[in-house]
């Protein structure tokens, strides 16, 4: 019983700080819930009693030290890693100090790109194109924290770009044919995964329509198929929070 309730006293006490990188102003994207919203909603379906802090990472807005959150989540962008612009490399910076102070740190989409970039590793265009859709993730190697425990997670996706080259510490966690490294960890403070796990299918669907344009009516129409398929996402939050909260 002690043990359980010191267990519950540690889960209420995080502080856990969402790092975002979005910077699409468009005006889909201010008819919907930001991405500070939509990951804080997200993470209080499975820890309602945490505390969660928005930065604004494209605006200069980060913590003033590694230890200023108990744990960190690094959202999705239009912007690629590979753009020369201050923001970015102040903020691959960042990443580096999160490294070096060992601090538990979940990323999405950019943030698995930007987590790889930083140490090292390469992100380089989809060799088969536009990413978009509802894509699966083949989990090889499972880890304590993936409880309850699933070989394969169906997210959305929306990418152009993937890891295409791991840091020399990575180990990959599992992935498909279209997107070999579709999650990896560093140690144990780093976890990422290559898709949304925020998004829900109202949004996505109206993300097809908004970008369209861009990605084409094949690859629209082949999206709005898939995002019938049922996502994984509170599963894969579980699995963010009992990576952010487990002892180190």
């Amino acid at each position: 019983m002690k043990q359980e309730i010191e267990e519950r006293v540690y889960q209420m006490n995080r502080t856990i700080g969402i790092l975002v990188t979005n910077t699409d102003q468009s005006e889909f994207a201010q008819r919907h819930p930001r991405d500070g919203e939509k990951f804080t909603t997200l993470m209080r379906s499975v820890r309602p009693d945490w505390t969660y802090v928005v930065y604004q990472v494209k605006d200069g807005d980060l913590p003033v030290s590694p230890g200023a959150c108990d744990g960190y989540i690094i959202t999705g962008s239009p912007a690629s890693v590979n753009d020369d612009v201050p923001w970015i490399h102040r903020f691959l910076d960042f990443i580096r100090t999160l490294d070096v102070a060992r601090r538990p740190t979940v990323g999405c989409c950019f943030g698995h790109q930007a987590i790889a970039k930083a140490l090292g590793g390469d992100v380089d265009n989809n060799p088969g194109g536009w990413g978009f859709g509802v894509s699966p993730t083949e989990f090889k190697v499972p880890e304590p924290f993936m409880i309850p425990p699933m070989n394969s997670l169906n997210l959305f996706a929306a990418h152009s770009e993937q890891v295409t080259k791991l840091p020399q510490r990575a180990v990959v966690l599992g992935g498909d044919a279209f997107c070999p490294v579709g999650s990896f960890k560093v140690g144990e403070h780093f976890f990422t995964t290559e898709y949304h796990p925020e998004m829900t299918k109202p949004f996505f669907d109206g993300l097809v329509d908004a970008f369209q344009v861009y990605i084409g009516t094949d690859v629209a129409e082949s999206a709005r198929q898939q995002s019938k398929t049922p996502t994984d996402s509170l599963v894969f939050a579980e699995w963010m929070a009992k990576f952010l909260e487990m002892p180190r």
